[in-house]
């Protein structure tokens, strides 16, 4: 770790931090003199990304839509170290299907793990970000500003979350937490390659020019968001030219902007309807990550309760 970078010792907490944006986030902070604390549903793959961040890092295993778990994790971590100063909230999850013949578990899952696990995580960290005047990053996406058909729960949580972080921006300004926003476009995460199986998502993705399909690395949007952190950026754009989609979001769903995806949507859902047809409710799921969650939940008994968060060997 480099204690003379730019977060030298700065206690930054991440949400999703198991892989994707979330995982080069935690090793970049760590790059960057930071000690990340990692949080994930997912034990192994958060190990092993705990483990890369080198000694200093620690990691819980929670599920961020439980608000209960994520008060536990942050009553560990100030025990551990004191403070909390960054606060990344980064989990999410998509679901895929129209409005006709989505899953509705899988659909609401998906808006409770991306509304309520910000709100839990902004919740849970809030008293630590007050007394150290800290700094809460929210991950909104792109898909806050442009809301593609068979992903009306993703849309709608990103919409959602945008608009709790502006609110909460203003709330605690007068508590010294400054509060900002990541808008993504593609990034290679798991819940884009594993997405890219679905022949509906392959499709809709054909219909957006050049530009809207840029794909970005994930280290690559780490060191823009941690570069963010350090300046306590209001917004952050990934790619750059965001920032005149944002400013032009009023024509988005204009008729001439959507002509493309009215003339997709046909097809897209058909293309929905046969995945529907072999897998069940299952197509809903965006990914296998997500499709074993799901048999995973619909193999537990509705009565069964989380289970606390486990702090895994820190070696701090």
């Amino acid at each position: 770790m480099n204690h003379a970078g730019p977060l030298a010792d700065r206690v930054v907490l991440i949400t999703g931090a198991a892989s994707g944006i979330g995982a080069a986030t935690a090793r970049e902070v760590a790059t960057q003199g930071g000690i990340p604390v990692l949080v994930d549903c997912d034990a192994a793959p958060l190990a092993a990304t705990a483990a890369s961040c080198g000694p200093s890092a620690l990691y819980f295993v929670a599920d961020v839509s439980q608000l209960s778990l994520m008060e536990d994790v942050v009553a560990q971590v100030i025990t551990a170290l004191g403070r909390i100063d960054v606060v990344f909230a980064n989990a999410g999850i998509a679901a895929f299907g129209p409005v006709s013949h989505v899953d509705p578990d899988a659909w609401w899952r998906c808006v409770e793990v991306n509304i309520k696990g910000v709100f839990n995580t902004a919740r849970a960290t809030l008293s630590a970000l007050k007394t150290g005047k800290g700094y809460l990053l929210i991950n909104v996406s792109v898909s806050a500003l442009a809301h593609a058909p068979v992903m009306s729960a993703y849309a709608a949580s990103k919409a959602a979350i945008e608009a709790m972080g502006n609110a909460w921006r203003i709330e605690l300004a007068a508590h010294g937490v400054q509060v900002g926003l990541v808008y993504a476009g593609w990034v290679r995460t798991p819940l884009v390659t594993e997405g890219g199986l679905h022949p509906g998502f392959i499709r809709l993705r054909a219909t957006m020019p050049g530009p809207l399909n840029q794909e970005i690395s994930p280290a690559y949007a780490a060191q823009v968001i941690v570069r963010g952190m350090c300046q306590r950026t209001r917004r952050i754009w990934m790619p750059g030219w965001l920032r005149v989609l944002y400013a032009l979001r009023a024509l988005l769903h204009m008729p001439f902007a959507e002509r493309q995806l009215l003339k997709a949507a046909p097809e897209i859902e058909s293309l929905y309807l046969e995945g529907l047809a072999a897998e069940g409710a299952l197509a809903s799921s965006f990914g296998p990550r997500e499709r074993a969650r799901s048999l995973q939940r619909r193999g537990e008994t509705s009565g069964s309760a989380g289970h606390a968060p486990r702090q895994h060997e820190s070696n701090r």
